[in-house]
């Protein structure tokens, strides 16, 4: 990560609308926000490494940032991908330890970081930030145990126009809107390899849905919603 330093007022607004911050009172924001620093990270660099000492609590500000495993053959599985105001890994605070996947930023990030044994300190001072971060911890549960049933339940299709569905502003009308990320990085998400993901997109030519770089059109969201 580049040169550190303190929030400045548009981070520290983000930070305030996090799902961590926007819980706490204001003692406790203030002691978050006299411990947080943030920097750049380039597109592709490592924030950690799986199997590395868990000493730093992550909140993503702009940008991206993957999180995967590897296997024994150096394979890689996307976990999870946040986005501005999303925690990574709120599991660290609780088990410390080590970091039991490696996150690496999609594109050119900025990250706000906290020291975790601080954050702890806080926490055993504060229940407001003991109780947000167990919900940051239940909610991070909840999503891994929706997508896990999202893909066993779901054909691939199925995964990409319900993701797609999803981002249609006005419900039962056409609509055009663009990918907020590569669709490399969706593949990943929605725990496609990236040939399935264009086999998908193809397929769902014939309801009516046409793709051209990161840019989508649906032209009946009603016929996606039978795939």
């Amino acid at each position: 990560m580049n040169r550190l330093m303190k929030p400045g007022i548009r981070e520290r607004e983000t930070l305030l609308n996090s799902g961590l911050l926007a819980a706490l009172g204001v003692e406790s924001v203030a002691a978050m926000m006299e411990i947080a620093v943030i920097g750049n990270l380039p597109a592709r660099q490592i924030l950690f490494r799986e199997g590395e000492p868990a000493d730093l609590l992550h909140c993503v500000l702009s940008g991206y940032v993957r999180v995967y495993k590897l296997d024994p053959d150096g394979r890689e599985a996307d976990v999870e991908l946040y986005g501005p105001g999303d925690l990574i890994g709120a599991s660290v605070v609780l088990d410390g330890g080590r970091y039991t996947a490696t996150a690496q930023a999609a594109e050119p990030a900025l990250i706000a970081r906290f020291d975790l044994k601080r954050v702890r300190d806080i926490a055993n001072r504060r229940p407001d930030l003991a109780v947000a971060l167990t919900h940051a911890l239940s909610a991070q549960l909840a999503k891994a145990f929706a997508s896990l049933a999202n893909d066993r339940l779901h054909t691939a299709p199925q995964r990409v126009a319900r993701f797609l569905l999803a981002h249609c502003i006005v419900e039962g009308k056409p609509a055009s809107f663009r990918l907020p990320y590569q669709k490399s990085l969706l593949a990943g998400k929605l725990g496609l390899a990236p040939e399935a993901l264009s086999r998908a997109f193809s397929m769902l030519r014939g309801y009516g849905v046409n793709v051209r770089g990161r840019l989508v059109h649906i032209n009946d969201p009603e016929a996606l919603r039978r795939v």
